[in-house]
């Protein structure tokens, strides 16, 4: 019997044929066909060799080796700078302030729901050997490509401006106001081109600089913790036992909302093509994936904590002053060091040293997720140098702006932080909902697609963030939105929104059963040859 000339996909993991023991790869449709074929590999010293027995077969997945962790480790921590970026931070000092230990056990579920989704975008980039933006450049429709691209680089110069600005706000604190914020946005811009010679230098060098900034943030928030002294019975309380009041509702909102970068569901997909894994091997897959899932769990613990650092911190000074209402990013420094003095190493340093660590790890994997997002959705081959300027570019000329506007203003900061915060929660469904179409799509995740209880799972969890950023949204434009001409602006917006999210829900729909048609088409062929 001779196959029938159907396409295959290229990088799919092979599975057994039911009736003869064989492995076959998984047919797809004509259409989503990939046209990848011309694609460049990374550099050899951007892709870390794991399988040092490559030419050796297993039958099932190879057993653990702590030695083969180490080496997988690296993709998620770089992952969980997105839970530690400023915007984060000023999230769990104004949840503190003003909730006091009581939002912790969101903070730890939300956590959580943020770990599902990271998952799910390794798996896709392990399984198929691609990331999200490449995917969706070939599964969905040139607008709808283009629109997508859109909305991602939306949220990601969103993302970059609070990134900078944190750090901008950071070497103003170390350089005791010296430092104008516009100028710290200038100092920091030039990541751009750290990443490439980093880049240059090998994976292992990247990564170890975040691994620098990660232990930096740590050892700082860690040591406020100490010198704080909060309350450690209220702390596992707050963890053990939910309570949500009328009035901590918006700063619940804030530590759920921020928990899915939409950015980020991008770059995981694409940091796991680090470590060279073939597609095609299913044990070798799910070996990576056990590693991944280790290595993502341990990094958003690590992430969990400093979280839960910061946010301690502040309910035992603020909870229940004058202060609580009014804290944020900028002055937060000098309302610990008022609280707190000085001593041999004066808060306020310990606090500015934290924060520029936050900024400039969140900097850097921003213009790194931006490479990815770009290239990946244009099908663009450029150098990676011109690819980070360009990336940087985007956000460094609203962020310059944004420091010059609101330089002298605390207030007018904390309102631009709203507004940005609005910005990216926007962009929440047109990365969580291509991420779970594909990733429960058989046709591009083969064997590893997941299962109706975890597709289940993702998507109430997806609709659950969506809807709390969707308060959010509406919450905000009440207050903010005023007159009859920007109120139709904001409904026209509203209208298209809704009905591009709707466009992708159904297209979820409409590929599924193209798919489930193909598949039974093929089985008859079969059956009857």
């Amino acid at each position: 019997m001779t196959d029938s000339p159907v396409s295959r996909q290229e990088n799919s993991p092979k599975r057994p044929n039911d009736s003869n023991g064989e492995f076959k790869r998984l047919l797809v449709p004509e259409t989503s066909q990939p046209e990848d074929e011309h694609r460049e590999s990374p550099p050899e010293n951007q892709v870390l060799n794991i399988e040092e027995d490559r030419d050796k077969t297993y039958d099932s997945v190879p057993p653990f080796s702590w030695a083969k962790l180490w080496k997988f480790t690296g993709p998620g921590f770089l992952m969980s700078i997105a839970f530690l970026d400023p915007g984060n931070i000023e999230g769990d000092l104004q949840a503190g302030a003003v909730a006091g230990y009581s939002l912790l056990w969101l903070l730890l579920w939300a956590t959580l729901m943020g770990l599902l989704m990271q998952l799910l975008s390794a798996r896709i980039g392990v399984a198929t050997g691609r990331h999200l933006a490449e995917i969706c450049r070939n599964e969905y429709p040139s607008w709808a490509r283009i629109l997508l691209w859109f909305m991602a680089e939306v949220a990601l110069i969103g993302a970059d401006i609070q990134e900078v600005i944190g750090s901008a706000i950071a070497l103003q604190i170390l350089t005791r106001g010296f430092l104008p914020i516009w100028v710290g946005v200038i100092i920091t811009s030039f990541d751009c081109f750290l990443i490439s010679y980093l880049e240059k230098c090998g994976m292992r060098k990247l990564e170890g600089l975040f691994a620098v900034l990660i232990a930096t943030m740590a050892l700082s928030f860690a040591w406020m913790f100490n010198e704080t002294k909060p309350s450690v019975e209220e702390l596992f309380i707050g963890i053990l036992v939910p309570k949500l009041g009328s009035k901590t509702i918006r700063e619940a909102v804030g530590v759920v909302g921020c928990v899915i970068t939409p950015h980020n569901v991008f770059l995981h997909s694409a940091l796991v093509q680090s470590r060279k894994t073939d597609p095609k091997e299913i044990n070798r897959v799910q070996e990576a994936l056990n590693y991944y899932t280790i290595e993502s769990s341990a990094a958003l613990f690590v992430s969990f904590m400093i979280n839960l650092f910061v946010t301690a911190v502040f309910a035992k000074g603020f909870y229940g002053t004058k202060q609580a209402d009014s804290i944020g990013l900028v002055n937060a420094g000098h309302y610990l060091q008022e609280k707190y003095g000085g001593g041999v190493f004066p808060i306020l340093y310990i606090w500015g040293i934290g924060l520029l660590a936050a900024g400039q790890s969140s900097t850097i994997t921003g213009t790194y997720a931006g490479q990815f997002i770009m290239e990946g959705f244009l099908d663009l081959q450029m150098e990676q140098w011109l690819s980070a300027f360009i990336t940087r570019s985007f956000a460094i000329v609203p962020t310059m702006f944004v420091a010059i506007m609101f330089n002298t203003s605390e207030g007018s900061l904390d309102v631009l932080n709203e507004w940005l915060n609005i910005l990216q929660s926007m962009q929440i469904p047109f990365a969580v909902i291509p991420l779970l179409t594909m990733v429960s799509n058989e046709h591009i995740m083969g064997v590893f697609k997941i299962g109706p209880s975890l597709e289940k799972l993702a998507w109430t969890v997806a609709v659950f963030v969506m809807m709390i950023n969707g308060y959010l949204l509406l919450d905000f434009f009440m207050a903010e939105v005023e007159g009859f001409f920007v109120g139709f602006l904001v409904f026209a917006g509203v209208v298209g929104y809704i009905s591009f999210i709707i466009y992708l829900v159904s297209y979820r729909s409409s590929q599924s059963s193209s798919w489930s048609s193909l598949e039974m088409s093929q089985r008859v062929v079969s059956t009857e040859t």
